[in-house]
């Protein structure tokens, strides 16, 4: 038996409110348990507004929980999480920047001479497969060479923790396979805790070691937690095709069906009736 990795990334307990209208309060996501080990992938899928994105932005720091704590690598975070990299669904790239100065300017601004960070920008441009493209605009480029961008901007800072909130959305289906497959790529060559949120529950499971799966909200609350079983290193083309990717998709959908229907139903509601009159006790304190 192998030592245990260290936790990367826990929650505990964390509840995630929101102050809203007449002093009410919405509360997002309810007592969240979740780890996630160093070198370990975790998807996170649920419903439309279920708070995986806010799962992710406590995990960075830019939201401090209403109650419970966070821990990135057994210390209390207490600021930004300096330790992760975050990588958005929308684009964010500097559009009157090369790609090679979008990529360079993480390392530009902590201090990295400019020609030291051009030559190791270029070196993440080659592993992203767009070595040929430095000089080109964001306006220049496709959807997916985008992402290729972004991703190199984002792991170039050398995160421990990559924190990625449905980074493939925008893409096309087989774009967003091709994605995938580089992300493992650069994965497998450099083992980061990664906590990745998906609407595709497919996606979870080709990309992942663990799938954990939210209800609907408000008050959303882990309700599950697998392991997958598929072997590494892993291309999402040929683990698609695997009995047991199929077996496990059969056995997370019939949990996660019912939260969507629940999800659709609940965003046709009136919001008001999913507040309380105060935020929880220790938020209150605070």
């Amino acid at each position: 038996m192998g030592m245990a990795m260290p936790i990367a990334v826990a929650l505990d307990d964390a509840t995630v409110a929101f102050r809203v209208a007449e002093q009410r309060v919405y509360t997002a996501v309810e007592k969240a348990d979740l780890s996630v080990a160093d070198g370990e992938f975790v998807a996170i899928v649920g419903p439309t507004g279920c708070g995986k994105s806010t799962l992710l932005n406590v995990a960075a720091g830019l939201l401090k929980p209403a109650a419970g704590a966070v821990r990135i690598f057994n210390r209390p975070l207490t600021g930004l999480n300096a330790d992760a990299g975050y990588l958005f669904q929308a684009d964010a790239l500097f559009p009157w920047k090369t790609a090679i100065d979008n990529v360079a300017i993480g390392l530009e601004i902590a201090g990295t001479p400019r020609s030291e960070a051009l030559k190791r920008a270029q070196r993440w441009l080659d592993s992203v497969g767009l070595g040929a493209f430095a000089g080109r605009y964001p306006h220049m480029l496709s959807g997916g060479q985008r992402k290729r961008v972004g991703l190199a901007q984002v792991l170039i800072r050398d995160p421990k923790i990559l924190l990625m909130d449905e980074p493939f959305g925008p893409l096309d289906a087989q774009t967003r396979q091709i994605m995938g497959n580089l992300l493992l790529e650069l994965w497998t060559a450099d083992r980061k805790a990664v906590l990745f949120v998906t609407h595709d529950l497919e996606e979870a499971i080709a990309l992942a070691d663990r799938v954990v799966i939210m209800s609907a909200g408000p008050g959303a609350r882990i309700i599950g937690d697998w392991r997958v079983p598929l072997s590494r290193p892993r291309d999402i083309f040929e683990a698609r095709l695997d009995k047991e990717f199929h077996a496990l998709h059969r056995e997370i959908w019939a949990v996660l069906k019912s939260e969507v229907m629940k999800g659709y139903a609940q965003a046709s509601q009136d919001p008001s009736q999913n507040v309380s009159p105060s935020l929880p006790q220790s938020a209150e304190a605070g």
